[in-house]
């Protein structure tokens, strides 16, 4: 594992956890963090990936680095035959993403991005629902993603902007469900961080997108949200609606003089949110791994997501709506 930070400790834990596989190196050049989290779980440590790569026995090797440390890490993994699972984004640069890809081409290396909402329960579920023709030809997709706080300053001038560093999730999402999408509207706005602004980033975002059958998807971002974590999803067809709801720790509920329905706050951030979803992106991956099949998402959908991504970042900037010439279908081929 490269990464011993916040989510490298999540990723530390379930691979711990996990019946099918061993957490073997721990790489981070904090030497001191990888140590601390290679003790919990009988894991070796290092402070150079040189070490983890030249173990002829690894089999996987899971990213939660820095994002400019991202494409390195694939291509060594990739180059000694070694699965790799990868946190967003594959990088801020698209030209160094794509250049990537036709480095992998011919490999037979399993590649998962870890875009792990696709499979939280209530996400996957209405997507297989979806499918499944339950509401009928799909219209309109409504996504909406609030920060609990905004993160410090230091995070906000390496994350690449809004668009790239948050929205990026949503705009996978919007993918899982209508994978070819042809124009990209945003609107961002700065309405709660003078810091953010600063940067000469967005505290506050607006995305809409259109899919080549004309469905349509609405994504509402902001850094910040009084009433805890905002997780919501919901799909609208033809012959009904899904819905996600926000989650909360218990399903309690109080009723009084002053007021009814009164419940537990929100799960305080994606941390306890999508604890169950980074289990379940895990189990896919080992799934691949020891199957053969494809993983998904793989590297041409995180590649996708950044092409979506940075046209809404063009589109904020200039007013204008961004045509996609140039997409990733749901096989994973490049379509002008």
């Amino acid at each position: 594992m490269c990464g011993s930070g916040r989510i490298g400790r999540v990723h530390a834990a379930n691979i711990a956890a996990h019946p099918g596989v061993n957490l073997a190196w721990v790489a981070d050049p904090v030497i001191s963090s990888a140590s601390e989290v290679a003790a919990l779980y009988g894991a070796r440590a290092t402070g150079s990936t040189d070490d983890v790569f030249a173990d002829t026995s690894l089999d996987a090797v899971v990213v939660c680095s820095p994002t400019p440390t991202h494409i390195d890490l694939i291509r060594a993994a990739v180059g000694r035959g070694v699965a790799v699972l990868c946190e967003k984004p594959i990088d801020l640069d698209i030209g160094r993403v794509r250049s990537c890809l036709a480095d992998l081409a011919g490999s037979t290396a399993a590649v998962m991005m870890g875009f792990n909402r696709r499979f939280d329960p209530a996400f996957a579920a209405i997507r297989q629902r979806v499918q499944a023709g339950e509401i009928g030809r799909l219209e309109q997709l409504t996504i909406t993603s609030r920060d609990p706080a905004p993160p410090p300053a230091s995070y906000i001038a390496a994350s690449g902007g809004i668009f790239r560093d948050m929205s990026i999730h949503d705009l996978d999402m919007a993918r899982f469900f209508i994978p070819d999408v042809v124009e990209v509207t945003a609107h961002g706005a700065n309405v709660s961080s003078d810091y953010i602004a600063e940067a000469g980033d967005f505290d506050s975002a607006a995305i809409t997108l259109r899919g080549r059958n004309g469905e349509l998807v609405s994504i509402t971002n902001s850094r910040h949200s009084a009433y805890g974590y905002d997780q919501r999803l919901e799909a609208f067809g033809s012959q009904g609606m899904l819905r996600a709801d926000n989650i909360s720790p218990t399903t309690v509920r109080s009723f009084g003089t002053l007021a009814v329905e009164g419940a537990d706050p929100y799960e305080p951030f994606f941390l306890e949110r999508y604890a169950a979803a980074y289990r379940r992106e895990l189990d896919a991956f080992v799934d691949a791994i020891h199957t053969g099949i494809p993983c998904s998402p793989g590297f041409e959908d995180g590649m996708a997501a950044l092409i979506l991504a940075d046209a809404a970042a063009e589109s904020a900037s200039t007013g204008k709506t961004i045509a996609i010439e140039e997409v990733i279908t749901h096989e994973g081929a490049l379509r002008k």
